[in-house]
């Protein structure tokens, strides 16, 4: 049976980036002999300006046909911030719950760190992120809005079910990776003490039950930003919220190379992920050939271990890898190639 993939390119040099993974989807489906189907999406900011769309109920139905979700990018500078984030990534993330953000933080070989004397054996590890709750929810409001009395709330909101769930992959995930089997749990139990109250007494009833054999860790989200510079080799995978995972993933991004080459997947176990680049559309480059796609094909890498084709995303990382030592750096314009041929270089090394 085919799998069934739907592409958005989305903004920027999304479509570029996007075009790159199907290249190397295509080469490495004919070496492993699996087909699959593709459907285009279009959903920017373009079609916005000109009809005020984004994503509709009807559009969120046809997605959950697919296998899995193919994503470039989403951002237009002549649209107002927040509009087209909101309208498309985060409805898609919670229309179609996908409640795990999956972001792998791993140095590849000859990729440049600002982080002296560590190298690829001391960053690599993985942050689960839950991906449907905590300040995104957007519950809060406002009172006497304008006046020198104004006072605004924005609500966390943790529920049993979603931390649950959320750690439970997480546990899962630490188990199958089977490196040094050890969980890390990233919060801040000292001030937030009723989310994290509730975060910690789950992470640690769950794992004592049904993980005994994983390792539990703890650290404060702000001593895990220090320890993401000073001590990367510490981590194995970590678990944390909505909003700590946002923020220390894109941390990870930059000790990892930076956001050329940083890919993430929005998953949902029971139903349909999408995988993505983390860099954002980068619009002053499109149409330049100079950005980098490696993120989108490891964005493409992560979508072909969630369907199960485990030796062709694995074929896929070994491209990578080869490409990184070809490449003179991982920043847009500084390549010593362009888009289109890092692309060929990882299709051709599979």
């Amino acid at each position: 049976m085919a799998h069934k993939i739907a592409v958005i390119g989305g903004d920027g040099t999304g479509p570029e980036v996007v075009a790159e993974g199907l290249k190397v989807l295509k080469a490495v489906a004919k070496k492993y002999k699996f087909e699959y189907t593709l459907k285009e999406f279009d959903f920017t900011g373009k079609r916005y300006l000109k009809t005020g769309k984004l994503v509709s109920n009807e559009d969120v139905e046809e997605l959950k046909t697919f296998d899995a979700i193919y994503l470039g990018a989403v951002g237009d500078p002549d649209v107002k911030p927040g509009i087209i984030e909101h309208g498309v990534l985060l409805k898609l993330r919670f229309a179609l719950d996908q409640y795990i953000n999956l972001r792998p933080v791993i140095l590849y070989p000859n990729v440049y760190t600002p982080i002296r004397d560590k190298g690829p054996a001391e960053i690599d590890f993985v942050v689960v992120r839950e991906n449907t709750e905590g300040l995104y929810v957007g519950t809060g409001g406002y009172l006497k809005k304008g006046s020198p009395d104004e006072v605004a709330t924005q609500v966390s909101v943790n529920t049993r079910k979603g931390v649950e769930r959320c750690l439970r992959y997480a546990f899962e995930y630490t188990r199958k990776r089977n490196k040094r089997k050890q969980l890390t749990l990233v919060g801040k139990t000292n001030v937030l003490t009723y989310a994290w109250d509730l975060w910690e007494r789950a992470f640690h009833e769950i794992g004592q039950k049904d993980y005994p054999d994983i390792k539990r860790e703890y650290a404060h989200v702000d001593a895990t930003c220090m320890w993401f510079v000073k001590n990367p080799e510490w981590f194995d995978v970590i678990v944390t919220d909505n909003m700590f995972g946002d923020i220390i993933t894109d941390l990870g991004a930059m000790i990892q190379g930076g956001m050329g080459i940083a890919a993430g997947g929005n998953i949902n176990p029971e139903g349909v992920s999408m995988f993505e680049p983390i860099g954002g559309s980068a619009p002053k480059y499109t149409g330049q050939n100079v950005i980098n796609p490696l993120a989108a094909i490891g964005a493409m890498q992560m979508l072909l271990e969630e369907l199960g084709e485990s030796k062709a995303a694995a074929d896929v990382e070994k491209g990578i890898k080869y490409a990184c030592t070809q490449m003179k750096s991982m920043s847009a314009g500084k390549m010593g190639m362009g888009t289109r041929e890092v692309g060929d270089l990882v299709a051709a090394n599979l």
